[in-house]
């Protein structure tokens, strides 16, 4: 029997100008969603301009969310969103980052790889890019790798990724690469009308850097008449059908469905020169997008963390209550509270009006008083919790404090000589000197025990999640915990670590180690979060019918 024949991929780069934060990651996964429903495979990877090896040692505030793939790499939060539109798992090769291309070239030369030649940006830097650039279509698993270009033109950093880019497109053949340039066209109110300059500058710049954009893509808050693209084909030296109107949009899940009518999936095949003539499939994206914008209720869920006023830095868990409120046709109103505000005097007034509380991840002291002060009054109110990491070790020192009735009970994170260190350093983790990539890091299993809130969630008992931590739940104060009901409903069946913790007397009380966020998508929202919703929802109504029966 003929072996089956490898994929040759063919490659599409996406690159921005003008500003960043131009949405190049969702233009990128929405038409890898478009593609993918044609029945095309697709991935999609980031290229990162920063010096750092990865964004695991970077602030939120610096850098947004750091998001974990399964293999245990920590990176951008782009490809968070690969995998939400997609359904499909990432891994360490879809983020490349200037950090670990240089220090890739660095080892190679202290190994003599390069047989003593003078190591230079081109060919050696820009040789490893093309080799990472190329790494995943060589698979044989892809029809299209799209890779997103970090940064915008003209940057210094940008520099050499774009010189990759100009070498793989002249080294393939001419129908094997896509170059789309996502770029803004301003509305000056002054003025009454749409500015191209930015544009053609933009383009400029691209062009200068020996790439001529195939395909623009143009964000805009107004729809884009007919003779503004012809002036943008004209000036920028592209075809008028390859002027793509990217307006605002209320979702990012629209936006799919936006470059459908674009036909931006169409334009980039035909100049691909692939034929596809399949009906696209996209009925269960557009189910999704009908019940995210028509929700029949809504529910009120306090979001308790160290970084709310960048929210990027909780993008996962907000996108994660997106496809549970859809799912349960619900609308969720996220009210973004800051650990540091909260206290014993005021959490009645900044949490009696919610209808959930999640108490997000995080690192360091600052907050957690805040944090603990808020586990307590919605245990002792019966609000639904849930608790995520940092969360969930918070949960454990509320509950030895305020029920066990230790009062020093802490972790040794913030009080390495604590009385009762209920949650510690984790065994691996005490001769770990350096900070990045050296967590508890990616997919591991968990067992889960029977008739418990966990396992009707699941609806199974094994289990696996990914993790970012150092710290655990100390196991020598289990049955202490036990005996006064909180339970270790999820085990790690290799190390046992306790994974989930869940008080059988509350409606809705779950803390988990792990990050369930990282896993949901559009397809498959997390059950975690879909029965934290439903909780949420549930104690909602019944507030509702007491107040109506009281008035």
């Amino acid at each position: 029997m003929a072996s089956k024949a490898r994929k040759t991929a063919k490659y599409i780069f996406v690159t921005g100008g003008v500003t960043s934060s131009l949405g190049k990651g969702i233009i990128a996964s929405s038409l890898a969603k478009l593609l993918q429903a044609r029945g095309l495979s697709v991935t999609i990877q980031k290229f990162d301009p920063y010096l750092n090896i990865d964004p695991g040692t970077m602030n939120p505030y610096e850098h947004g969310e750091c998001y974990v793939t399964d293999d245990g790499a920590e990176t951008d939060l782009d490809l968070g969103h690969y995998e939400r539109f997609l359904n499909v798992r990432t891994s360490q090769a879809n983020n490349v980052t200037t950090g670990r291309v240089y220090h890739n070239v660095i080892t190679a030369e202290r190994r003599g790889d390069f047989l003593g030649k003078t190591v230079q940006i081109v060919p050696h830097i820009t040789d490893e890019l093309k080799r990472n650039m190329l790494l995943l279509g060589q698979t044989g698993d892809y029809d299209i790798v799209i890779t997103e270009i970090g940064g915008c033109v003209g940057d210094i950093e940008s520099l050499p990724f774009l010189e990759a880019v100009r070498q793989v497109k002249f080294e393939l053949n001419e129908k094997d690469t896509l170059v789309i340039h996502l770029t803004l066209i301003p509305y000056l109110n002054s003025a009454g009308e749409l500015k191209t300059k930015p544009t053609q500058h933009s383009v400029r710049m691209l062009q200068e850097a020996g790439i001529q954009p195939d395909i623009l893509v143009c964000r805009t808050e107004h729809p884009l008449p007919q003779d503004i693209r012809k002036k943008i084909a004209l000036f920028c030296n592209v075809q008028i059908n390859s002027v793509i109107e990217s307006m605002d949009a209320d979702t990012i899940y629209a936006v799919p469905l936006m470059m459908l009518k674009e036909r931006l999936d169409q334009r980039a095949l035909y100049m691909l020169d692939i034929y596809n003539d399949k009906d696209l499939d996209l009925d269960a994206w557009k189910t999704f997008l009908s019940r995210l914008k028509n929700p029949v209720d809504s529910v009120t869920i306090g979001l308790v963390g160290k970084y709310v006023e960048l929210h990027d830095a909780y993008k996962s868990i907000v996108e994660s209550f997106i496809h549970a409120g859809a799912s349960n046709e619900c609308k969720v109103n996220i009210e973004w509270i800051h650990s540091e505000s909260l206290t014993e005097a005021n959490v009645i007034q900044k949490l009696e009006n919610l209808d959930g509380v999640l108490v997000a991840p995080g690192f360091g002291e600052s907050g957690i008083e805040g944090k603990i002060a808020a586990i307590q009054y919605v245990r002792e109110n019966k609000i639904p919790f849930f608790g995520i990491c940092l969360g969930m070790q918070m949960a454990v020192i509320e509950y030895a404090r305020n029920v066990i009735g230790w009062k020093n009970a802490h972790s040794v994170e913030m009080d390495a000589t604590t009385e009762y260190p209920v949650i510690n350093l984790m065994e691996d983790q005490k001769d770990v000197s350096n900070k990045g990539g050296t967590m508890r890091l990616g997919s591991y299993p968990c067992k889960i025990k029977k008739d418990t809130l966990a396992s009707r969630i699941y609806g199974k008992l094994n289990i696996k999640e990914r993790h970012r931590h150092r710290y655990e739940f100390n196991n020598e104060y289990l049955k202490n915990f036990e005996e006064k009901g909180l339970l270790a409903t999820g085990i790690n069946p290799e190390n046992n670590l306790v994974e989930m913790v869940e008080m059988p007397s509350h409606p809705f009380y779950m803390g988990v180690q792990f990050h369930p966020e990282l896993k949901s998508t559009v397809m498959n929202p997390h059950p975690l979060f879909v029965h934290f919703v439903k909780a949420a929802l549930t104690y909602s109504h019944e507030k509702r019918a007491a107040i109506s029966r009281i008035g």
